[in-house]
């Protein structure tokens, strides 16, 4: 028999469950994970790992297709879905083997089922509708993650209108597609099918793609899409979804008036709802609201005892904002020194769309609705040598900062590679750089990096090559 009493029991094997249970672990604590699908959650088997094994897919299609750009030749390219997808699943196969042999280093029992709440400080497991495992801590996780939101009239049926689930292993490759919502999620699929040759038609209800993004970059990187042949329809709803033979005919309401366009694949990107059903919370004093459980800074519940990180909580959604609240709310319960809580606006966001995205810190809209008193820093692609020589000229880095103390308040870019570059500003922000700071810090040549310190000269109006 398996043991049953621990000192911390995460519910939900997912970026912040294995990660928490882990860190648990190193401090010496005896930890448990029960996962009722696949160690490493959504974002390794379902999201962020397997979206990426396919845009990269679709960026080197891009990039072979443009081989005479480089002075090479190649003929005769093509792509095999089916192919793509295998090795997206491969990607995701191999590091949930590795999650296990993460926990398994570390001494972290798995229980393999369904975990709830059944009591204080209990936790009961069922695998298949029978239970496995009653276990029991003073310290329970919650970490169940949170799933793909549908509307009535828009339910998705895995053949002709997808869920993000669905997009990963299509059952054909569509010819025209509509994608409803612009978000990470749905801008990310309607680049990769476009790149691979489909009419894709993306539908946002606000009047701008990527919303949580800074305008000037969401207008950036919507006329960058537009031009590679992106319908994009803004301030808009799709109202009805009527499923045909081997089609969807769409009735989409923009500017007052309605239209009627027939796909053959429609993928749902609407948002999504926590995982708060069935787990245990009725008859606690968590609370819950908006299918999301409240907590305090240090992720402690309503319920003495309880704790919930990750998807949830709430926004932002993020695999990275989950881990790292794993590890605060582990810390704070273990007694380590200088526990810092979690700062929202110092977690990066990135979209791996064509051309990419990624931000941290408050947009110039945010600064200016604050009353601050801004300095704003831009530097284009076609300014550095290192973008013209891979090729990829268009793009853009923007800096804000408070033009009396010169902190920096939030970069934002788009352009190729800038989702590896955005950390660069996050370590920043988060050890309290100036402007001052960053203009002494060299940045080596030729890379993308030197955009970004030719943002924040630009901001004071000291570029040297733009």
């Amino acid at each position: 028999m398996a043991d049953t009493q621990f000192d911390l029991i995460v519910i939900g094997g997912g970026p912040g469950g294995y990660v928490a249970a882990i860190r648990a672990a190193q401090l010496g604590m005896k930890a448990a994970v029960v996962e009722a699908r696949h160690l490493g959650g959504i974002c390794l088997n379902w999201g962020c790992i397997p979206t990426k094994a396919l845009l990269r897919s679709a960026e080197v299609y891009h990039t072979m297709k443009r081989a005479a750009e480089f002075g090479l030749k190649a003929d005769g390219i093509a792509f095999d879905l089916d192919a793509v997808v295998k090795r997206s699943r491969a990607v995701s196969k191999r590091l949930n083997m590795g999650v296990a042999h993460l926990l398994k280093k570390n001494k972290v029992t798995v229980f393999d089922g369904f975990g709830k709440l059944s009591g204080k400080g209990k936790v009961h497991v069922e695998k298949d509708g029978k239970g496995v495992a009653d276990l029991a801590a003073k310290h329970i996780i919650l970490a169940t993650g949170a799933r793909a939101r549908t509307f009535p009239g828009l339910e998705p049926d895995g053949d002709l209108i997808w869920t993000y689930k669905d997009a990963l292993v299509p059952n054909t490759m569509p010819k025209k597609l509509l994608v409803v919502g612009s978000g990470a999620i749905g801008i990310e699929f309607a680049s990769f099918f476009h790149t691979l040759g489909a009419e894709v038609t993306v539908v946002e209800v606000m009047d701008r793609i990527m919303p949580v993004e800074d305008e000037e970059i969401s207008a950036f990187a919507r006329k960058a899409m537009e031009a590679e042949g992106m319908k994009i329809v803004t301030g808009a709803t799709v109202k009805a979804l009527k499923k045909g033979k081997g089609s969807v005919t769409a009735t989409i309401e923009a500017a007052g008036k309605s239209e009627s366009q027939t796909f053959d694949r429609v993928i749902l990107a609407v948002g999504i709802v926590g995982n708060v059903e069935n787990i245990g919370l009725e008859g606690t004093k968590a609370k819950v609201a908006k299918t999301h459980v409240e907590t305090d800074k240090w992720c402690q519940t309503g319920e003495p005892g309880v704790y919930a990180i990750g998807d949830l909580t709430g926004a932002p959604w993020l695999a990275h904002k989950a881990s790292h609240e794993g590890v605060i709310c582990v810390e704070k319960i273990a007694g380590v020194k200088n526990v810092h809580p979690l700062d929202p606006l110092k977690i990066p966001g990135c979209t791996y769309c064509r051309p990419q995205v990624a931000s941290v810190g408050i947009s110039e809209k945010a600064a200016r609705d604050k009353g601050l008193d801004i300095k704003v820093g831009r530097f284009p692609f076609q300014g550095n040598g290192k973008a013209i020589a891979l090729g990829e000229p268009e793009g853009m880095v923007k800096t804000i900062f408070d033009a009396k103390t010169g902190e920096l308040l939030g970069a934002h870019m788009v352009g190729a590679e800038v989702t590896e570059l955005i950390q660069g500003y996050g370590v920043a922000m988060t050890l309290e750089t100036t402007e001052e700071d960053l203009m002494h810090t060299v940045f080596p040549h030729p890379t993308l990096s030197e955009m970004m310190h030719e943002s924040v000269l630009s901001a004071f109006g000291r570029a040297i090559h733009f």
